[in-house]
């Protein structure tokens, strides 16, 4: 082999050994650039997800937020609503009570509520007293019972109400205190069957 033929061998083995040097490096640089690659993909989806799932929840705290103000807004819409329908219903109670009052019923019920009273006194002092409207029925309640019967200088829309001093007893069947007590603990309970 001459000198030209060994340098000719030799740049050509030296050429080869670079080449698969180079593709040897060129390869482990390309394999670290592709799992760079790989954990920057990893991280970018995982950060991604992360931001995601962080909009997600900001934005169901927002639905949340206004879910409940328009939650509130209807519950206070109803309420009112229910105050205005329990004030109408009221009224009406109010007139058909005025509307008995008017009917020769009205005095039957007054005479069955003072007897009720008398019976329940059995032999104690007993004060009945009508409400100052209803002063017009006086004398025929007195005659119809046989009990003297006062009326009241404070008004209580009808009814009557009794005394029993020597017991501290109070007999309220005034149409006032049922009506007020009504309308304080009336609900709107839904439905036919309280539903």
């Amino acid at each position: 082999m001459t000198i030209e033929e060994k340098l000719q061998h030799f740049q050509e083995t030296s050429v080869e050994e670079a080449r698969n040097q180079a593709t040897k490096a060129l390869e482990a640089h390309q394999k670290n650039l592709d799992k760079m690659f790989a954990e920057h993909k990893k991280t970018r989806t995982q950060d991604a997800q992360a931001e995601i799932k962080a909009e997600t929840q900001n934005a169901q705290r927002e639905v949340n937020k206004a879910l409940s103000a328009q939650q509130l807004t209807l519950k206070r819409n109803w309420n009112a609503r229910q105050n205005e329908l329990k004030e109408k219903l009221f009224v009406e109670v109010k007139d058909r009570l005025e509307d008995f009052m008017n009917t020769s019923e009205y005095e039957n019920y007054l005479c069955k509520k003072i007897q009720e009273a008398v019976k329940f006194a059995g032999n104690d002092e007993l004060f009945i007293y009508l409400s100052p409207e209803d002063a017009s029925y006086q004398h025929s309640l007195v005659a119809r019972t046989g009990f003297p019967v006062r009326v009241s200088d404070e008004p209580f829309m009808g009814g009557i109400k009794a005394t029993i001093p020597s017991k501290n007893i109070l007999i309220d069947n005034s149409f006032m205190e049922a009506y007020q007590s009504l309308k304080k603990e009336f609900k709107f309970d839904g439905g036919l069957r309280h539903e």
